[in-house]
Parts: C-alpha cells; structure tokens; sequence
C-alpha cells in the first residue's frame, strides 16, 4: 500500500462514526394450535418489513425501550425478556436526508394484547406471520439470521414445556 493510500484509508477511520445505538422487540405470539406468528410492521418512510424499534430512553433499560416502541408503533404490550437475542446493522436515512449506521439490540416480547389506538396507528401496515415468512420478506441479513435463530430456541422451549406439562398429568405407579 502506499504511503498516500495508507493516509487516506487512516483519515477515513478517524472520521467513521461509530453505529448509533437502537432498541427493537421480535414480537410473537403461540396460537391456539400451537403455531407461533411473529409480528411485522412496515417503515413510515420506505415501506420495507421491519420490526418495532427505537432510539435509547432516558431512565429505562434497553428492554423496556424495546417494550416501549412495541406498544407506540404496533399497538402491542406482553411479557419482555430481558436477554437480548442479539443484534443486527442497518443503514438509516435521517429527516436532513444524512444516512447514519444503526446497530439494533433486539429483545423478545410475547404478546399479550393488542390495543385499539396507538401512538402510530394508520401510519403503518402490521401483519401477523411465521417466522420463515418474516426472514424472507426483511432485507437485513443479520435480522433474517435472527428470526431463523428465535425460531429454534422457541421451537426448543415450547416442546420442553409440552413435555413437562404432559408428564405432570401421568401417575407414576406405585411399587
């Protein structure tokens, strides 16, 4: 490499900003049959399917952020955990038009109710779907790569308590 092309790769890294820092909340919900269907909202901006997200909150924990956004863009409130389930990158386009880099932490939430009226109500299309379907219609890699990973990890969760809840209905025969 030479000496100018060195230079101008180091004044680069010194102006690259480091990803801004967002919140956001995988939304599902376990059907009567037992079906799992997660939850996807188009962008104000774009249209394209994304997942209720935000910027930090002063005085709340990231979960609780993640909860936050949920419930102002989709209209949706449930149990959140706390354990992140990882995250993904994106590129967003603020209101002055200047594209930033987002790093979003994201959380589980499963819904418990659905409100009537919400902060963002009309502004955007929400959709109920499988956990496939939503990894093939979101265009960031690392959040399809997420989808696909709650989906085992639930999967594995809800068999266990099926499990457990039919070996709690069994007599153990006495001796």
């Amino acid at each position: 490499m030479t000496l100018l092309a060195r230079l101008a790769s180091d004044v680069q890294l010194m102006f690259r900003r480091p990803p801004r820092q967002q919140y956001g909340a995988i939304c599902y919900r376990v059907k009567k049959s037992g079906d799992v269907e997660v939850l996807l909202m188009t962008s104000r901006d774009t249209g394209r399917w994304v997942i209720p997200k935000g910027w930090p909150m002063t005085g709340k924990c990231a979960h609780e952020v993640a909860a936050q956004e949920a419930f102002e863009e989709a209209g949706v409130r449930g149990a959140v955990e706390t354990e992140t389930l990882g995250a993904y990158s994106y590129s967003k386009i603020l209101r002055d038009g200047v594209q930033v880099a987002c790093k979003v932490q994201v959380y589980a939430i499963e819904v418990t109710e659905m409100a009537k009226n919400f902060k963002e109500k009309g502004e955007r299309r929400i959709e109920w779907v499988s956990f496939d379907e939503a990894a093939g219609r979101v265009r960031e890699p690392e959040l399809r790569g997420l989808f696909l990973a709650f989906k085992r990890k639930l999967t594995e969760r809800l068999s266990a308590q099926a499990v457990k809840q039919g070996s709690a209905g069994k007599q153990i025969p006495a001796e």
